[in-house]
């Protein structure tokens, strides 16, 4: 018998980026908020000499127990959906700060062409530009509506840019601090694509440059290009994350607890609205159930869409009918790219996760798509984010792949390879979609999220013509042998792409096209409300986190009208 416990104003579920934000904003406007985090405490006292590749980037000591809980996997329809046994294609992060502490720190704001992406295609290209079978739509909220609230996520975080980006989206303000250090690796990037008649721009970065207050009046330290960023924490607290930043404001409230090993397993639900969420405690195997006024999702995009599945909120999207939203538009990624030997030597193994240069003139709808099959592109960009040993052995193709001649090869070419690559947007396909396995079950007895899954002829197309720019950056920059990315077969959940999972939760103008309304309010409980990548139409030519802290900024604003008024926000 689950124990009940006393109602609060809001709970969250899951205490990363977006349960962060809804926390800190929530509490500081007097508002009893509780977070459940099924992992456990951290902060950056835990990284201290984190240093450690095998134990951290290898085993993914911050990653989630896929033992408990993980994903089964298919590309089609006519396959069976087996469960994912190892991290891979995407780490899904665990305890204090969720993803948001083992990031890179790219914080990118989606293109305005993003959010109107259908109308603006249908409008220069015709409605016929795409097939049918790709579920294009807009997002139902402008990205002149969305500035104010990425104006706040830069300020709370304390980003580093340039604000050099010719094709950017208008700003309020110029970026928090200064870019981060312009390498010689970078200045190589830079006058190639100059060179080339780009336009260059440092990368917009949460590893920051200078040391930093924030407005809530948290401390963000500088940069130490140490090289361990992607899978680590930082043991600098200069890396901005939910533990240095929006948590400890939250706590200073006296507003807020969170608790950890809290495993959530169902929304509690009562007519047009939720009562609660009931929960598990990991380490004790007790059950309760927590009553709140407003309940939030504020868990990793998959967990979000599992929830309202095994709660049997919303209808589920079928692809045979097209019915249904939830689970719907579910994108990946497209990595477009080349590598290029060089003859001198440079220092590759130091960095910061997103120490880099972008070029924005293949993102988008930056140029011309009419004499292509395909819509959209990427942010090309040379990032220096540290190399290190295990992970990273490069060797030109004709190299032995073992013995002597692989050693000298690996040896030297080390500290003599580059990568330039984008980030490739990806358009919703109505047989990519996220739903419940019929079979399999974590270890709570919940049915497991299936994911169905491949890359489409869109994708292709665009990885291909990408790739090929790609190649003539690295050669502009004097690479003595360039190696192209090779070409799109099937999707594969091995080996790692980049954990910018979206949709399945998508917001829109209505019912019929959303799961969640502007401000991320469901359509189907006025009280209860989902945030982060899953309510992407589509997936864009940037890492995510950017958008998904704007919407939860925006989110948090709708919890605290609603909490006043009631109702819908729409």
């Amino acid at each position: 018998m689950a124990k009940t416990l006393e109602k609060v104003d809001v709970v969250t579920v899951g205490v990363g980026w977006t349960g962060g934000i809804i926390a800190a904003e929530c509490a500081k406007a007097g508002l009893k908020v509780i977070g459940l985090e099924r992992g456990k405490e951290r902060s950056t006292a835990d990284f201290a000499q984190v240093h450690d590749e095998f134990r951290y980037a290898i085993r993914y000591e911050l990653m989630q127990d896929l033992s408990k809980e993980t994903i089964t996997f298919r590309n089609n329809r006519k396959q069976e959906a087996l469960p994912m046994r190892q991290m891979g294609s995407f780490l899904l992060g665990e305890n204090l700060g969720g993803a948001g502490t083992h990031w890179n720190g790219h914080t990118w704001r989606f293109l305005p062409y993003d959010f109107e992406i259908k109308s603006i295609t249908d409008k220069k290209y015709g409605k016929n530009k795409l097939s049918d079978d790709y579920l294009l739509q807009d997002w139902g909220i402008t990205y002149d509506e969305l500035e104010p609230y990425y104006d706040k996520f830069e300020k709370m975080a304390g980003i580093s840019g340039d604000g050099k980006n010719p094709f950017q989206g208008k700003r309020s303000d110029k970026y928090p601090t200064p870019a981060m250090k312009k390498t010689p690796i970078l200045q190589k990037f830079e006058k190639a694509t100059t060179d080339l008649g780009y336009s260059p721009f440092m990368l917009p970065s949460a590893n920051i440059s200078e040391p930093y207050k924030n407005p809530d009046g948290e401390q963000i330290n500088a940069c130490q290009y140490c090289g361990f960023c992607e899978r680590f924490g930082c043991e600098y607290g200069a890396k901005t994350s939910p533990e240095i930043t929006v948590v400890p404001t939250a706590r200073k409230t006296g507003n807020y607890e969170i608790r950890f090993h809290a495993n959530v397993v169902e929304i509690l639900k009562e007519g047009n609205k939720v009562a609660g969420v009931k929960y598990v405690d990991r380490v004790s195997g007790e059950e309760f159930i927590q009553p709140a006024e407003v309940v939030v999702l504020t868990s990793y995009v998959m967990n979000n869409a599992r929830l309202l599945m095994v709660s049997k909120i919303g209808e589920q999207y079928d692809p045979t009918t097209g019915r249904g939203t939830l689970g719907k538009n579910y994108c990946y990624q497209v990595l477009p790219g080349a590598t290029g030997f060089f003859d001198e030597q440079m220092n590759v193994f130091m960095g910061a996760g997103a120490l880099g240069m972008s070029i924005d003139d293949w993102n988008g709808d930056n140029f011309d798509h009419s004499d292509v099959d395909f819509i959209h592109g990427a942010s090309i960009s040379m990032t220096q984010p540290g190399v290190r040993p295990i992970q990273m052995n490069p060797v030109p193709p004709d190299t032995p792949t073992w013995g002597s001649d692989f050693k000298k090869a690996s040896i030297h070419n080390y500290t003599r390879t580059l990568n330039v690559g984008g980030q490739g947007a990806t358009m919703p396909y109505k047989e990519n979609y996220m739903s419940l396995d019929s079979v399999y079950k974590d270890a709570y007895g919940v049915p497991l999220l299936q994911l169905t899954y491949n890359f489409t002829e869109q994708d292709r197309a665009l990885h291909t013509y990408l790739t090929k720019k790609s190649e003539e950056i690295i050669k502009k920059m004097g690479a003595k042998t360039v190696v192209p990315g090779s070409p799109l077969t099937d999707y594969d959940i091995v080996p790692y792409q980049t954990t910018h999972n979206t949709g399945g939760t998508i917001m829109g103008t209505n019912p019929e096209n959303s799961v969640v309304n502007t401000y991320l309010q469901h359509w189907d409980a006025e009280n209860l409300f989902a945030v982060g990548a899953g309510n992407f139409a589509h997936n864009g030519g940037y890492n995510p986190n950017g958008t998904v802290g704007a919407l939860a900024y925006r989110c948090a604003e709708g919890i605290i009208k609603y909490s006043k008024n009631g109702g819908s926000l729409v």
